[in-house]
Formats: C-alpha cells, structure tokens, sequence
C-alpha cells in the first residue's frame, strides 16, 4: 500500500484541479447566457462553446449538462467521479484468459512487454533503422516493404541482444526482475547493469558503448585492396581491436584471416 500511496495522492490532485478549471470556465458560459447584454443564446451555439471547454480538458464523463436556447447549466457526477477515485493508486488489468492456465504476474508481465512492441516501431520509424514512408499501390508490395522493415528490425534487435555485455543495456534479465519487487513494480536494473553504467566499462575491461557508437567501431574494420605499382592488387585487412575481437565473438562470426 506504501507504494500506490503517491500515485494515489497525484491522480486525486489532479481531479481536484481538473475540476476546478473545468468549472471555473463553464461558469463563465453560464455568466454569458445570463448577462443582460448581448447574452448567449443559441443551443448549438452554447453546445459548442461547452464541448471546446470538455474536449479540451477531456472532462466531458465528470459533468451532467443542461442546455437549452437561452439556459445552462451543469453539475458535477459525484458517484461517477466517487468510483472513478476508488481506483486511484491501483494497477487493474482485465483478461479473458482462464486464471488456472495464466497466472496473474504472467498476465501483468505479457502487459508490460508491450512496450518492446512499442520501442521496436518506434527504432523502425526513428531510431536505429530510421526507416522513412514509402507509399505503395499494390497489395504485394506492401507485403513486401513490411516484410523487410520487420526483418531489419530482427537483425537490430539480435545484434543489441547478443551484444548486451558490451552495451548500456542490462544484459542479465533474471538478476534485474529479481530486483522488483512485484510485477507491478518499477523495472530496475540488475547490480551487474548498474556496475557498467557506473564504471562505463564492461567485466572484462572493454568500453560500454551504445549501439551506434559500437557500430562506427566495428566500421573501422576494413578490407582494402592496394596496388603497388604495375603489381597486382594486394588484399590488406586492418588489425582488430580488442573491442572488435570481442563484439564479433559475441555475435559469433568469424573475422577473417
């Protein structure tokens, strides 16, 4: 309970202001429908000036209305707002799958993994792959295009995975979920995740890298072909780094000699 203790007391605040203002303005429509000058008249007209003030706060389900030509007025739901408050500081979840085959953390935790679907659209659109809009007519290209942007994606996501111990990524996921306390709980990173953003060194003494970072090193590793005079070409490779040694170990591919 000590836990849900500020996220109940920040989501009562804030209903409290939200109502506040959205009051405040709506008496000011009602002011204009009463005053003696120029009043507001007009059920559409004072429909539309209301639902400017509702939809800009988003606090139409918390108010009854009455408009008519030449009235307003409106009222606060307090059994709907009542209910609404009764479930501040909690984490419902709603499932139709049978409880005897998904347990309640298995159904949380399958929630909260949403938000890798959510950070792989976003890497697609504007982040590693920055993948821009390509406008297609036809059925299979469209097929096509969606095909390879979610195969790129697979190959990012393989590589950030197998080369997590080189990268601010925490690359022991049992450790860090026994760091939370709950599902429900706020991830936290595992002691060995915290040690390399600290150290901004690896185990084994390498630097921590981000993904791109890592990647303009790993570009350094060139094949060049020379030519020395009206000798044939010669093939020179540059040496690897430690760095580069260990991150395509991890990604197990073979450097060639």
């Amino acid at each position: 309970m000590s836990a849900a203790t500020p996220s109940w007391r920040a989501s009562a605040r804030k209903r409290a202001e939200l109502l506040a203002a959205t009051e405040k303005e709506l008496a000011k429509i009602r002011t204009a429908t009463l005053r003696k000058r120029a009043p507001l008249r007009g059920q559409d007209k004072i429909a539309l000036r209301v639902g400017a003030v509702l939809n800009r706060r988003h606090a139409a389900k918390h108010f009854e209305l009455a408009i008519a030509d030449a009235s307003f007025a409106f009222a606060r739901k307090t059994e709907a707002i009542a209910a609404e408050a009764a479930l501040d500081g909690l984490y419902v979840i709603r499932s139709s799958l049978p409880a005897d085959g998904f347990p309640t953390a298995a159904i949380v935790l399958a929630y909260k993994g949403l938000s890798h679907a959510e950070r792989g659209f976003r890497d697609i659109k504007s982040g590693d792959l920055d993948v821009r809009p390509i406008h297609h007519r036809k059925a299979h290209r469209v097929r096509a295009h969606v095909f390879l942007c979610m195969l790129a994606y697979y190959g990012v996501w393989r590589m950030k995975r197998d080369l997590a111990p080189m990268l601010f990524k925490d690359d022991d996921p049992a450790d860090a979920a026994a760091e939370r306390s709950s599902p429900v709980a706020k991830a936290k990173a595992s002691p060995a995740a915290r040690r390399k953003a600290a150290r901004k060194r690896t185990e084994d003494g390498q630097p921590v890298h981000s993904f791109r970072t890592l990647l303009q090193d790993l570009a350094n590793l060139t094949r060049n072909t020379v030519r020395f005079g009206d000798a044939l070409p010669t093939t020179i490779l540059a040496r690897p780094t430690p760095t580069q040694i260990r991150a395509f170990q991890l990604l197990a591919v073979t450097i060639a000699a």
